[in-house]
């Protein structure tokens, strides 16, 4: 019986599926792990994930460069806007990720990120279970690609059929404002 072999993904390599924006470099998908997908994300500035939860997902996140504003907790009130503002009952904030930074968000915790700055930042990012995942930002950057506000209907739809609860809209800001 032969030994199975192992994956390396060199700097650069992964399929990329892009938008002008941004991008998502698939270095490990469930074809190669049962364990994990994994993916090298970059979050343009102004792009904001909006907060949302999965049933079954879990989730890491490490900042390789730049600096994100991120969410992991429940917080005391669920307010439709402005995660920025949550807190938890324990008094927790959003917090500032700079490189270096690990979040890992288990199933049904509310979570989101956005980019605040004026340069773009660069995660690896793991989903377990694969490939949910996978499919999931195959069919997002279509949507985002469109350009413009993004269609919020769309996106909603979209994480419904991953088992995704969108807590807060997903925004994409041009200049330090909206997209109209």
């Amino acid at each position: 019986m032969t030994a199975p072999e192992g994956l390396l993904v060199p700097p650069g390599h992964g399929r990329t599926v892009r938008t002008p924006a941004q991008h998502v470099t698939f270095k490990v998908t469930g074809a190669h792990s049962r364990a994990a997908s994994s993916f090298e994300v970059v979050v343009p500035p102004g792009f904001d994930v909006g907060a949302h939860v999965h049933t079954r997902s879990e989730e890491l996140f490490y900042i390789l460069e730049g600096e994100l504003d991120v969410l992991a907790f429940e917080p005391r009130v669920r307010t439709p806007d402005g995660w920025q503002h949550w807190e938890s009952p324990s008094g927790g904030r959003v917090a500032r990720a700079v490189p270096g930074t690990v979040i890992v968000v288990p199933p049904g915790c509310p979570h989101a990120f956005a980019n605040p700055t004026s340069e773009p930042a660069k995660m690896f990012f793991q989903a377990s279970p694969p490939p949910d995942h996978e499919r999931y930002f195959e069919e997002l950057l279509q949507i985002l690609a469109r350009g413009g506000t993004p269609d919020h209907a769309a996106v909603e739809e979209l994480r419904t059929r991953y088992d995704i609860e969108q807590l807060t809209p997903l925004r994409q800001r041009a200049a330090g404002r909206e997209r109209p």
